[in-house]
């Protein structure tokens, strides 16, 4: 086994695990689009201007539960 090899192997699961995102991401291409288009416009609540609730501030940045799941499984 030649020094590289478990670089081989890591490189292997890397691309595995992005292959599976971008196949996924893909698929569901339309309906990610889909939800957050529907998410603009809205006035959100971010718990304060300048020391907003960080909690509210990810979930309005993340408006596509589509593409949070696949990122959550990543």
């Amino acid at each position: 086994m030649g020094p590289n090899s478990g670089r081989a192997n890591h490189n292997e699961e890397l691309k595995t695990r992005f292959t599976d995102l971008a196949q996924a991401s893909t698929e569901n291409g339309d309906k990610i689009v889909q939800e957050q288009i529907a998410a603009q416009g809205k006035s959100v609540d971010m718990g304060g201007y300048f020391h907003p609730d960080t909690a509210k501030v990810a979930e309005a940045m993340r408006p596509s539960a589509t593409l949070n799941s696949f990122l959550d499984q990543f």
